[in-house]
């Protein structure tokens, strides 16, 4: 069983609060602030319940020393910006100073440790540095759904220095709506995957192939598949050490018949908007030129599978969605999902560049439901236990 953050008494308490504020900064301002709003509700009812919280978290990949670029300074200001006051801050996650701030706090006032990957110990889930860690709290509370499936210091091996611990609202919520799905689909249920890396992913289509009634695949992963069933893709990205799994999926899915592939591709010489970019069928993809977004029959296809579906999982853009000349595919299947959305699909996005391209179509809030963690919600859902879950069973 694990205890939900209501089943606790804060008051006059120590909470250890793991979050996860990795999100995009611009010198020192945060440019995009979903995942810290998605916070809000869980930090709110610690402090109106009279908790000293003290938040823990990670920002991109410093390799276990400081490095300004991943400060969670900036992070740290727009959530004194979006509660309306002061936060108080370390530049040292175990550092005596931070431990004092500490013990200085009050109940209803916040400290913002500094990033924890600062310190090899957090990715290591070193046993000294889970220790340091958790003499911050009384109790701990996990509300980092985008790290639950890392085995890290925080979130993992710092749960045993606890006997009060649990998950914050974040988590919860992304569990009763992910778990529901996992356990009773409405049908016909459509997987659509796309993004540049396909081995990230194999385990997720590999259990799909014998769950789902469709699986659409897009994005750059898509041409991996694609030269492993025998097409040239030109210079388009191929993962060559994935091939031989490629295959095997793709023979793993002929007795169901529910694996689809891109029909035709946007293709490109180079990202250079002056140059030309045309739609090729995956047969006569030109050996000088890129796939960079998936074609108007490829989208069109998977439209028509998609308007059939009663719920549809999505995770990783169809193109380079960044770029406005490789976005329509990502765009018409995110305007498509969004209208089937509103009459009734049960409509579920993850991954952070699928939410980046939502936001960029102002479709973010057209969703059934926005996931915060990417790779947390590819192995929940491929039928996998997250470490940091398991953690905290009491």
């Amino acid at each position: 069983m694990i205890k939900p953050l209501n089943a606790f008494d804060l008051k006059n308490k120590r909470v250890l609060l793991r979050v996860d504020f990795n999100v995009p900064t611009e010198g020192d301002k945060v440019v995009d602030d979903f995942r810290i709003k998605q916070t809000l509700p869980t930090i709110k009812f610690c402090l109106e319940s009279g908790a000293k919280l003290i938040i823990m978290s990670h920002m991109g990949r410093p390799m276990g020393r400081y490095d300004n670029n991943f400060s969670l300074m900036a992070a740290g200001e727009s959530l004194a910006d979006l509660l309306e006051m002061p936060i108080k801050f370390s530049s040292n996650c175990i550092s005596e100073d931070s431990r004092d701030v500490t013990l200085g706090l009050k109940s209803g006032e916040i400290h913002l440790l500094e990033n924890l990957r600062f310190h090899s110990g957090e990715s290591a889930n070193d046993p000294e540095f889970c220790a340091e860690l958790a003499r911050h709290g009384d109790i701990f509370i996990n509300d980092a759904f985008g790290t639950a499936h890392r085995s890290h210091a925080s979130n993992v091996g710092i749960a045993k220095h606890f006997s009060h611990k649990g998950i914050g609202f974040l988590i919860e919520k992304e569990l009763n709506f992910l778990s529901k799905i996992i356990s009773k689909p409405p049908r016909p249920l459509t997987l659509l995957l796309g993004g540049a890396k396909i081995d990230s992913k194999i385990d997720l289509i590999d259990y799909f192939i014998g769950v789902a009634d469709n699986i659409l695949i897009g994005g750059g992963m898509a041409f991996t598949l694609l030269t492993a069933k025998g097409f040239e893709v030109g210079n388009s990205l191929v993962d060559q050490s994935k091939i031989s799994i490629a295959t095997e999926l793709i023979e793993k899915a002929k007795a169901k018949n529910n694996l689809m592939l891109p029909k035709d591709s946007i293709c490109a010489r180079s990202l250079d908007p002056t140059k030309a970019k045309k739609a090729y069928h995956v047969s006569k993809m030109p050996k000088n030129m890129t796939g960079l977004d998936i074609g108007p029959k490829t989208t069109e296809f998977f439209s028509s599978i998609i308007n059939q579906s009663k719920t549809v999982i999505w995770n990783g853009p169809l193109g380079m969605f960044e770029n406005k000349d490789f976005c329509e595919g990502t765009l018409k299947l995110a305007e498509c999902l969004a209208q089937n959305t509103e009459k009734g699909l049960i409509s579920i996005a993850g991954g952070g560049d699928t939410a980046s391209a939502l936001r960029n179509f102002n479709l973010e809030n057209k969703m059934s439901h926005l996931s915060t963690g990417g790779g947390a919600s590819i192995e929940l859902l491929s039928g996998k236990t997250l470490p940091a879950l398991f953690a905290l069973e009491v």
